[in-house]
C-alpha cells in the first residue's frame, strides 16, 4: 500500500525545525512564527504529511483579506454592487514544499487542498476570490499556471471563487 498524503492544522507534534524549502522567509515563518499566528488568530497553517512518515512535506497558510474593488478586472467588477469599496477575499499567504520533496507535484496537491478549503469556507463566510502575493517570479509563474490573474499595480494575483467552484 502506498503512502497517503493528508493535510492537518499545524500543531506542537510537528517538527518545524527540519523544514527547509530553500527560501529563508518561508522557512523562517514556519519555524518561528506560524504557531504564534495560529494562536493569535492571524492565520491558520496547514501542513502536508504522509501517514507512514512524520515529517512536514509542505505547508500553506490561510487568512481573511480584502482588496480594493478598483483592482478587480472590469469584467468581474461590473457585476459587483458599486457601494463596495473593498471586496472580501481569502489569502493564501504562504505555500512551500520542503526541498527534499520538490518536483513531485506536491505544490499542486497543496494548492488544490487550499483552494478546496477556501471554497468550502466561502459558503460559510463569503469570499469573492482567493488572493496570493507571490514571493518571486518562480511563485508567480506557479500560480499563473493554475489560472491566477495578476492584479494591476499590486503584485497580487487572484482567482475568482466562481472559477474555483467549477473545480469542485
Amino acid at each position: 500500500m502506498g503512502n497517503e498524503f493528508f493535510t492537518e492544522l499545524l500543531g506542537s507534534k510537528h517538527n518545524k525545525s527540519s523544514f527547509t524549502c530553500g527560501k529563508y522567509l518561508l522557512d523562517n515563518y514556519l519555524q518561528k512564527q506560524a504557531g504564534q499566528d495560529l494562536k493569535r488568530k492571524l492565520a491558520v497553517c496547514y501542513v502536508l504529511n504522509e501517514h507512514s512518515i512524520d515529517r512536514i512535506k509542505g505547508y500553506y497558510t490561510l487568512s481573511n483579506s480584502s482588496i480594493h474593488a478598483d483592482l478587480i478586472p472590469f469584467e468581474l467588477r461590473k457585476k459587483l454592487p458599486p457601494s463596495y469599496n473593498a471586496i472580501l477575499t481569502t489569502l493564501i499567504g504562504r505555500l512551500a514544499i520542503d526541498s527534499d520533496f520538490q518536483g513531485k507535484g506536491l505544490g499542486k496537491l497543496l494548492l488544490v487542498d487550499a483552494l478546496k478549503r477556501c471554497f468550502e469556507l466561502s459558503v460559510l463566510l463569503g469570499s469573492f476570490a482567493v488572493i496570493v502575493d507571490p514571493l518571486d517570479l518562480e511563485a508567480e509563474l506557479f500560480y499563473k499556471k493554475y489560472g491566477f490573474i495578476k492584479l494591476p499595480d499590486s503584485g497580487k494575483m487572484f482567482l475568482p471563487m466562481r472559477t474555483i467552484e467549477q473545480l469542485f
